[in-house]
């Protein structure tokens, strides 16, 4: 049997707070902290070690972004999950907390049935993201100069194959979807994208998608298909 899963919520409302907790918790994971700005979540990760951090990310003192980029610094161990709350999808906020290392986001007025399976998913190592969704805040805010791109990375690294997975992977594809289109198994396109996320520094698809955009890779208007 699995550990029980652990979870820090971080949000300046408490209704927001205490609602999140009676879900979670009616399904069998485990509140191990609140906080209701970015400071407190940062001491909140240390104390107590979660798996999964649901961060608001306008928050007093210290915002969700800069609470993100510090729980995910190079210099932490282990770091847990980070999935971004947010009360509308085309945030600027949203896009540069995907590019600090958040495995995705949700909207507030999320379903009880889609919260607990968004932490269980990405607890899992998955990415949350709503292809639709993410396609398109990443194609307003995704700089394409290298000088100012959140992440640089050198794609030269990639084979063809890879090349053609992380254009795929950018456009929404699942897994499932991947195998379909290149006719390749599941097991061998988990080990495609797992080979890109490593050969980049990346720590999940999220970031990919990303790096897709401001590499040039894939642009707007290019992701049909």
């Amino acid at each position: 049997m699995s550990e029980r899963l652990r979870v820090v919520i971080a949000d300046d409302q408490a209704l927001v707070r205490t609602g999140f907790r009676m879900i979670l918790t009616a399904d069998g994971i485990e509140v191990v902290a609140e906080a209701a700005n970015g400071l407190e979540a940062v001491d909140a990760v240390r104390r107590t070690l979660p798996d999964v951090v649901l961060m608001d990310v306008r928050m007093p003192e210290m915002d969700g972004l800069e609470a993100t980029r510090r729980i995910l610094s190079p210099a932490a161990a282990d770091p847990p999950r980070v999935v971004i709350l947010t009360t509308f999808d085309l945030d600027r906020y949203v896009y540069a907390a995907l590019s600090a290392g958040a495995s995705g986001f949700l909207l507030k007025d999320v379903s009880p049935e889609q919260l607990v399976a968004a932490v269980r998913l990405v607890r899992a190592g998955d990415a949350l993201l709503a292809p639709a969704i993410t396609r398109r805040l990443i194609e307003r805010y995704a700089i394409r100069d290298e000088r100012a791109a959140a992440l640089h990375r050198d794609l030269s690294t990639l084979t063809p194959r890879e090349l053609e997975v992380l254009a795929l992977l950018a456009r929404g594809l699942s897994n499932a979807e991947l195998a379909e289109r290149l006719h390749l198994s599941d097991a061998t396109v988990k080990t495609h994208v797992a080979r890109i996320l490593s050969k980049l520094r990346l720590r999940d698809r999220a970031q990919a998608i990303v790096v897709a955009y401001e590499t040039g890779l894939v642009t707007p208007g290019s992701a049909g298909g």
